[in-house]
């Protein structure tokens, strides 16, 4: 006798289910116009003649992008952003790592510690700038202390490049006037390194670095064979995180130092703002709009893949 296969029956949405839809829909209509509909814009702008004040939005293939590409302000900027990015991302990893570690302790006052280091977290960008621009100052802040001592530094008025080689139309090397923002936005974001790994530390099971002391490991042995193992996942968030604003940084740069002298402490986000609404070249802004889109997606396309990989 053959068997009767089931015949699976179609579910039918519910009130639920249609309230749900309906609610996002508006959501979901919104992101399409606002987010990938302009993306898409300033993609086909990108590679266009708009680069005057007159609209012209004909066809010119990739020369907008070979132009910047040629460009030595915006070789500047890339290199610029390659060693502020380095820099900004291991010494915030860690600083927060380190002051987690301390704070874990259970020292006395740590509520009051933890304040301290999160207070920046509260302060906008810009705020960041103007403090840093005058604390930093060739002939205020910090400098009117160390001039006592005959020690006058540039900071970020210097432009030196350190162990710079020829490439391209620039000089290859680290931008001596980038040090001073990488202490300004390392003052900032300090904080959230310091909460994520703090929180980190707390969520980890006690039994685990008792039982590796019983079997021999010193405190140095348990933070390197058992805890940081464990901190993986938060030190990759930090990282995305911090590329993220590093990649895209125009506010901190625009109040505290501007593109500095030889483009030293230029960035593309500064450059896209002067080029595209000061310069009316609308064209090639769009260009350098979709390299920072590109530069983000480097770091963050990765991640949310092996994120979604790692949930299936």
């Amino acid at each position: 006798m053959e068997k009767e296969i089931p015949v699976r029956k179609k579910r039918k949405l519910s009130n639920d289910h249609l309230t749900a839809i309906a609610f996002l829909i508006p959501s979901i209509i919104l992101i399409l116009i606002f987010v990938y509909g302009f993306i898409s814009w300033t993609g086909y702008l990108s590679l266009s003649n708009y680069n005057t004040i007159v609209p012209d939005f004909s066809f010119a293939g990739l020369k907008n992008y070979i132009y910047l590409f040629n460009d030595f302000r915006f070789q500047a900027d890339l290199r610029n952003t390659l060693f502020f990015t380095i820099f900004f991302i291991g010494i915030v990893i860690l600083l927060g790592l380190g002051l987690a570690i301390l704070l874990d302790q259970k020292l006395k006052g740590e509520s009051i510690f933890r304040n301290i280091f999160l207070f920046p977290m509260a302060l906008s960008f810009i705020v960041t700038g103007v403090v840093w621009q005058w604390l930093l100052h060739p002939s205020t802040g910090f400098n009117k202390f160390l001039i006592h001592f005959g020690i006058e530094p540039k900071w970020y008025t210097d432009t030196t490049i350190l162990a710079g080689f020829k490439w391209g139309s620039i000089e290859f090397g680290l931008p001596v006037a980038i040090i001073a923002v990488v202490i300004a936005a390392v003052w900032q974001m300090t904080g959230f390194s310091l909460a994520m790994y703090l929180a980190g530390l707390r969520g980890i099971d006690e039994e685990l670095r008792e039982a590796a002391r019983m079997d021999g490991a010193n405190e140095f042995q348990v933070y390197v064979k058992i805890v940081l193992p464990i901190l993986i996942p938060i030190t990759m968030s930090v990282v995305i995180i911090m590329a993220h604003i590093s990649l895209k940084i125009f506010d901190l740069i625009y109040a505290m130092t501007g593109s500095g002298a030889n483009f030293v402490t230029d960035v593309p986000g500064l450059y896209m703002f002067e080029t595209t609404f000061r310069g009316n070249y609308y064209a090639n802004g769009a260009a350098i709009a979709i390299i920072m889109l590109l530069l983000v997606a480097v770091f963050i396309v990765p991640y949310l893949w092996n994120s979604r990989k790692g949930e299936s």
